[in-house]
């Protein structure tokens, strides 16, 4: 199997295989596995070849989703894996969601994120989201120490402005940054991509699959109650009733190239670029089918991608009809961090 290069600085290029976002596996996305389901579905996917797991002090109740993940990690190779977790998001007295990048903040979190998941190194930390009211500096010079005492080996962001990335990777190289990437969320495309390739930094595509729009959820198959998505303006009332026409449109050019439409978007992301690297999550333990989505990725070659992108022309028209008015908030810009 190709693996995907791990491009950092100057330093001898790392490898990584697949990867899966383990933040599908609690009540963000789909209803809630336990933590029994939560490691067999790890275990399965490293044993078909996925050995970069992403997730963070957010997701779960209680740090649930960090717990979970070091149960699945101590029946597994430590050495064989690279792990990711994320900090910045806290939850505040009113229930609202807030950013904490204080240099105190993060030195905590790295500690509590090594005990939940029982590990000694965290391989890639991210800052979560931006905390604008502290210097980008601040934030990465702690950071920068916690890679000097071990206890992480590579720096990550997620959702930062190009001037944040600059300022940031002055004082520590930054290894990747976590940003929504997929056929229907194209924006960093523009300014974002670019500066990650001329200062070596890789991509970490986080909802490769639209929110499973491109596997079928919410117009092939229905969602379940508990999941966030179910309010989410895709996938309700007119908006989805359009977005089924466009999943029909897509499905059909997936038929044409003898794939199913995960398979097609996949292939299409992972096409953009070795330092792209999709986190798809995945619910249940893998079968066949679904690891045939290695074997379609990587046969493609650049010619059949390019006929797909003459073909993805009706895919932008037919998304042209959706109301994005709606939801657009809800779509990351790139010319400013991310605010909560």
């Amino acid at each position: 199997m190709r693996q995907k290069p791990w491009h950092i600085h100057d330093a001898v290029p790392r490898f990584l295989g697949w990867a899966l976002d383990v933040e599908d596996f609690l009540e963000y996305t789909t209803a809630p596995l336990s933590h029994e389901a939560g490691c067999s579905v790890i275990k399965e996917a490293f044993y078909k070849g996925i050995t970069f797991f992403d997730t963070s002090d957010l997701y779960g109740h209680n740090h649930d989703n960090e717990i979970m993940v070091g149960k699945a990690l101590k029946q597994l190779p430590r050495d064989q894996i690279q792990l990711a977790t994320k900090f910045g998001i806290v939850m505040q007295e009113d229930g609202q969601f807030g950013v904490n990048g204080t240099p105190e903040y993060v030195r905590l979190c790295c500690e509590a994120s090594l005990k939940r998941l029982g590990v000694e190194y965290i391989d890639l930390y991210y800052q979560h989201r931006v905390d604008n009211t502290v210097p980008i500096e601040d934030t990465i010079g702690e950071l920068k120490k916690l890679v000097e005492e071990g206890k992480i080996k590579y720096i990550g962001l997620s959702e930062a402005s190009v001037d944040t990335i600059r300022r940031a990777h002055a004082v520590h190289p930054i290894t990747a940054l976590q940003m929504e990437y997929s056929l229907w969320t194209r924006e960093i495309e523009e300014d974002i991509i670019p500066l990650c390739r001329e200062l070596g930094i890789g991509i970490v595509a986080y909802s490769p699959l639209g929110h499973g729009f491109f596997g079928g959820k919410g117009v092939a198959e229905s969602l379940p109650r508990e999941s966030i998505l179910a309010t989410h303006p895709k996938f309700v009332g007119e908006n989805l009733e359009k977005n089924k026409l466009i999943y029909a449109r897509f499905s059909n050019l997936a038929e044409k190239y003898a794939c199913t439409p995960p398979q097609l978007a996949l292939a299409w992301l992972l096409h953009q670029g070795d330092d792209v690297v999709p986190i798809p999550g995945m619910m249940k333990k893998w079968n066949k089918r679904k690891i045939g989505l290695i074997g379609v990725t990587e046969k493609w070659n650049k010619r059949k991608i390019g006929w797909i992108e003459m073909d993805h022309r009706f895919l932008s028209w037919a998304l042209d009809v959706v109301d994005f008015l709606e939801y657009s908030m809800l779509l990351f810009p790139t010319k400013h961090d991310v605010q909560l």
